[in-house]
């Protein structure tokens, strides 16, 4: 027997002294609701209504019995909104890489909260994050995928140290780092500076395509380095010791200079993954997807000031967010 259905029509039915408003207080049809009295009845071993007159009247058993049934309906019902109280305060972890716009991962705690989604950021690597969404510690990540089969793309460039200059460099191509030679009875080129690879650059679908690249401009393997802590690797960068593979936002945001890279081939791509449910893997909002496209720096993603709602550009969040590039 489900005691609270019960015990509403039988308080329901007392506060109305009819059967037939009763039920449509409770959106029910009459004939149920009198099986639910009924049963109630039975196990409570007495008569909770006389039905012999043509008002229905609450019997002595029934009068002792209703303060209590109204109890147990309050509880239930502050049972019920600490349940939904709990899911909705709930704390939905997201993985992020680490190079991601403080500001706008801070937009899109905001727009959870408007949302009623309590969000919190988790700086991880690449690896790390899939992990978290196969074993349901994050809610939602950001995953590395091929650039050509992404949602959306971020392009890469090389940040270098500051020259003052405010014009915005072109785009450098691998081959033009090779070593120069030197001029006879000119002074000794300069020796050539490493290339630092951050951890977030440090997975199968990038690193093969890149090692190609690489060898393709004859490049010597040991110019391309692991960065280690970013930074470690920011201060060589900005002594002019290093050049940094990394996003133009996050060169800008130490203001290094930045130039793309010409191979668009070896752009970053993401897709917002979810953890896998028993249809498959789960979609994540539309206008999380679109913040936390703009944290990594995927152009025309976001601008300031805004709230985090995609575009009506039709289709779903992966391709709206590849619609814009």
């Amino acid at each position: 027997m489900d005691l609270v259905a019960h015990l509403e029509a039988y308080v329901a039915t007392a506060d109305e002294a009819s059967f037939s408003r009763a039920a449509d207080r409770l959106g029910i049809a009459q004939p149920l609701l009198s099986r639910r009295i009924k049963t109630l009845e039975g196990h409570f071993g007495g008569l909770l209504f006389d039905r012999s007159r043509r008002q229905v009247t609450i019997t002595d058993l029934g009068v002792l019995l209703l303060p209590h049934a109204r109890d147990v309906l309050d509880r239930a019902q502050r049972l019920r909104q600490a349940a939904h109280s709990a899911r909705h305060a709930r704390v939905r972890a997201v993985g992020v890489p680490s190079d991601c716009a403080p500001a706008v991962l801070a937009r899109a705690l905001r727009a959870g909260t408007e949302r009623g989604i309590t969000l919190g950021m988790r700086e991880l690597p690449p690896a790390e994050r899939e992990l978290g969404l196969l074993d349901g510690s994050l809610a939602y990540a950001l995953v590395r995928v091929a650039p050509e089969r992404a949602a959306f793309r971020v392009p890469l460039g090389l940040a270098s140290a500051p020259t003052g200059s405010r014009a915005r460099p072109r785009a450098v191509h691998l081959e033009e780092l090779r070593p120069r030679r030197r001029r006879t009875g000119g002074p000794p080129a300069p020796a050539p500076l490493p290339v630092l690879v951050l951890a977030e650059d440090q997975v199968p679908c990038f690193e093969d395509r890149f090692a190609r690249a690489v060898a393709r401009a004859g490049l010597p393997e040991e110019r391309i380095r692991p960065a280690g802590p970013a930074s470690g690797a920011l201060t060589e960068t900005l002594a002019g010791r290093a050049l940094l593979l990394c996003t133009e936002p996050y060169a800008r945001r130490y203001e290094a200079r930045w130039a793309p890279l010409g191979d668009t081939a070896l752009h970053r791509g993401y897709d917002v993954g979810a953890p896998p449910g028993p249809r498959g893997a789960a979609a994540a909002p539309g206008w999380l997807a679109r913040l936390l496209a703009a944290a990594v720096g995927a152009a025309g993603t976001a601008r300031p000031g805004d709230t985090g709602e995609l575009p009506a550009v039709g289709g779903d969040a992966p391709s709206r967010l590849a619609a814009r590039g």
